[in-house]
């Protein structure tokens, strides 16, 4: 069991799958500019992301990694913000071996302090992604559910995971030895023959990997005016 969980990390370590877009967790002002950098296990290395307030409720986002790792953009709007929680759509487009476009509809919650001053940003959401052509060639259609939260201003992180049910059973997500299952079982083999989850050539994680779905991610604020309530 050890030696599996070091091959998936190891395999997670290197793969740069799929990637996704840091957000903002707050509300923008129209105008305003916020950057940082966030690391993620499906990107490799970290990546530089810039954000910008379009109006008081849309922002765009930019990400720039090594080489394809990490680059891409992002649109998010405002759909319904009341008191200290609101909710976010997000439509995102990433540069890499298994380039992808997410959709993503967040569901933000800002803790108050004793004080009535703002404290720490807790998420979820769902997250559509498809990925038009992988490693492989083929087509990926996912669906899943991500958390996160934000401690303070300066740091964050995000953990989620995006299933794709045409390659392969959910119930057989744990599966460790699921290249040998589908040899061995002549109607798996059937379903899932074609959607190899290693690439033969590079021996990456192609479109239909499990370790495709995976995500997570830690980033960090270098520059971010503090929280501050909503009316």
């Amino acid at each position: 069991m050890k030696h599996h969980l070091l091959i998936i990390f190891t395999l997670i370590m290197l793969g740069g799958c799929a990637t996704h877009p840091t957000v903002s967790t707050t509300p923008m002002e129209k105008g305003e500019k916020r950057y940082g950098w966030s690391w993620s296990a499906e990107n490799v290395f970290p990546y530089l992301w810039y954000r910008y307030g379009l109006t008081n409720k849309d922002d765009i986002g930019l990400r720039l990694g090594p080489a394809v790792y990490g680059t891409g953009i992002d649109y998010s709007r405002i759909l319904y913000a009341k008191g200290n929680k609101w909710d976010v759509m997000n439509l995102a487009w990433s540069l890499n071996p298994n380039y992808n476009t997410d959709f993503t509809y967040y569901k933000f919650n800002q803790r108050m302090n004793k004080d009535d001053t703002p404290g720490a940003i807790s998420w979820w959401g769902l997250r559509m992604m498809y990925i038009s052509k992988g490693i492989t060639g083929g087509t990926s259609t996912r669906i899943g559910f991500l958390l996160g939260g934000q401690p303070n201003d300066k740091w964050g992180y995000e953990i989620g995971y995006n299933h794709d049910f045409s390659s392969m059973p959910i119930t057989n997500l744990f599966d460790f030895n699921w290249n040998d299952t589908v040899k061995k079982d002549a109607a798996l083999n059937r379903r899932y023959g074609d959607t190899p989850h290693t690439d033969p050539a590079s021996g990456l994680p192609t479109e239909y990997s499990r370790l495709t779905g995976v995500s997570f991610r830690v980033y960090m604020n270098l520059d971010m005016t503090p929280s501050a309530g909503k009316d």
